[in-house]
């Protein structure tokens, strides 16, 4: 319990530190204390004690009025330690970001590069994605009826704030049924395409064609691509894979899209540049 607190307390000063910038000369001393008794335990792997160590110059600096641009690296690894030595797992939504407020005007998204998350249903792998769109200029995403919330705090934590710059829609059915009994599925911006698939089976990525603009399917974890988004693809652009030498043979889907978005990006800066 006390371990718990002391992280809290650690976790509670980065926060602060994070907005104003500033650790008070006494809370400084107080946590180079902490970080020297922790330092003692013998129980500690090699790496924690040496990184103790550290700490405790870092914040001794502090206390004496040195300015240190290590100070939050500081607070932050001993908050981790401490979280360690309790059993308490770490996700990605625990960590601390300082990234603020992001400024949409200052996005340079390719005209034309487009997203369709097939029923993601990880909000964790929804925010990656998102942040991954953003970082390779996706113009903007569209969800499938049963994706993940973005706004689920999961997918905001790991999308960083691109949640609110990049821009979003749902779709409020599947836009690749066939039903010709029910009215349009998706805007024409949307079912004009062209489409392609994140999917196995296709033309490796240093071979695909990447388009000028266009739809990239990325599917469902457990499932992948939908049957009829991947005929959708397959009577379009086509299927686009990734190749891989390990046993597993697979990657997490997001981390999928973050390779996949970087290559199209790379040639579709090139192909704007020659038009």
């Amino acid at each position: 319990m006390r371990l718990r607190k002391a992280a809290s307390i650690f976790g509670n000063a980065e926060q602060r530190l994070i907005v104003s910038g500033k650790l008070p000369a006494t809370e400084a001393e107080y946590f180079r204390s902490v970080a020297e008794v922790l330092a003692l335990d013998e129980g500690l792997p090699d790496a924690a004690t040496d990184a103790l160590k550290a700490a405790q110059k870092v914040f001794a600096s502090v206390a004496l009025g040195g300015e240190t641009g290590e100070l939050r690296r500081a607070l932050n690894t001993v908050r981790h330690i401490l979280l360690t030595e309790t059993g308490k797992t770490q996700a990605d939504w625990d960590f601390f970001a300082n990234s603020g407020i992001l400024d949409p005007s200052k996005r340079q998204p390719f005209p034309g590069m487009q997203v369709y998350l097939d029923d993601i249903r990880s909000p964790f792998n929804v925010g990656s994605m998102f942040r991954a769109a953003d970082s390779f200029g996706v113009e903007k995403i569209w969800l499938s009826p049963l994706c993940a919330d973005p706004r689920h705090k999961r997918a905001e934590r790991s999308a960083m704030g691109c949640v609110d710059v990049l821009p979003w829609e749902r779709l409020s059915r599947d836009p690749f049924s066939n039903d010709e009994t029910q009215p349009p599925h998706a805007p024409v911006e949307f079912t004009r395409g062209p489409f392609f698939a994140l999917e196995t089976g296709g033309t490796t990525l240093a071979d695909f064609p990447f388009p000028a603009q266009g739809i990239l399917i990325a599917g469902s974890e457990e499932l992948g691509v939908s049957p009829r988004a991947l005929a959708a693809s397959d009577a379009s652009l086509g299927r686009v894979s990734i190749p891989t030498r390990g046993v597993k043979g697979s990657l997490n889907v997001s981390v999928a899209f973050g390779i996949v978005m970087q290559a199209w990006a790379a040639r579709f800066g090139k192909l704007q540049f020659s038009a």
